[in-house]
């Protein structure tokens, strides 16, 4: 392998590296939701990020629906900064018994408002609920959130995703908590990197150049005399 070769593949490698990682991350640019510590029977700290797809305004409030569903006896909302939060509360269409409590009411939307400048265009925040307790026997919980702009515009993030299909233009923040609650999962860091698609594009992309860095080596350590003049 030539060394003009061998640059021209490096550069090819590291070109596509850079399309690759701005691919993984537009791709997750919508507002989401994971949780730390979400396991069921317990209580859990619920994060939603929200990123400003926009060049010119700014996020200036954020509405997240709680599962009717599944309720929550607790829920505590984060006080942020340049913020307001108010949780509202709704009768529910029927009773529904939570650990040792039966709830007739329960908090079904919390709403964060600026009272500042908001979320910046291009920049994202991050927004907590202290919640529980979370449900036994589901594999995952929806949140519809409603993320609306300085300049009017109001994104609705409330579609749901199906089995096999893609995903979404606007999809649901969904906590799937099979995953949450998996050991390896949570303490292994392995698993923690094959989950982050931009870890595996870096990490392939670095073992292709250190494999390419090997050949050159080893050329050039070759003896003089092994080659005819």
């Amino acid at each position: 392998m030539s060394k003009k070769f061998a640059l021209r593949a490096v550069a090819i490698a590291a070109a596509s590296t850079l399309v690759l990682a701005g691919a993984a991350t537009s791709a997750s640019a919508h507002v989401t939701v994971s949780s730390p510590d979400a396991k069921p029977g317990g209580y859990a700290k619920l994060v939603f990020r929200v990123p400003t797809e926009s060049d010119t305004a700014a996020t200036t409030k954020l509405v997240v629906s709680l599962p009717k569903d599944h309720p929550f006896a607790s829920v505590g909302a984060q006080v942020k900064p340049g913020w307001t939060v108010v949780k509202t509360t709704e009768q529910l269409p029927a009773p529904v018994k939570v650990g040792d409590v039966t709830l007739t009411k329960a908090i079904t939307t919390v709403t964060w408002t600026a009272t500042a400048g908001g979320v910046p265009a291009g920049n994202f925040d991050e927004f907590s609920l202290s919640v529980g307790r979370i449900p036994d026997g589901v594999d995952a919980l929806s949140f519809p959130a409603v993320q609306s702009y300085s300049d009017g515009e109001v994104v609705k993030w409330d579609q749901l995703a199906k089995e096999g299909a893609e995903e979404p233009e606007h999809p649901a923040p969904t906590l799937k908590l099979a995953a949450a609650i998996t050991p390896v999962a949570a303490t292994t860091p392995e698993s923690e990197n094959s989950s982050d698609p931009l870890a595996r594009v870096l990490g392939g992309a670095g073992l292709l150049l250190g494999l390419i860095g090997l050949g050159l080596g080893l050329r050039s350590r070759k003896p003089a005399g092994s080659e005819k003049a």
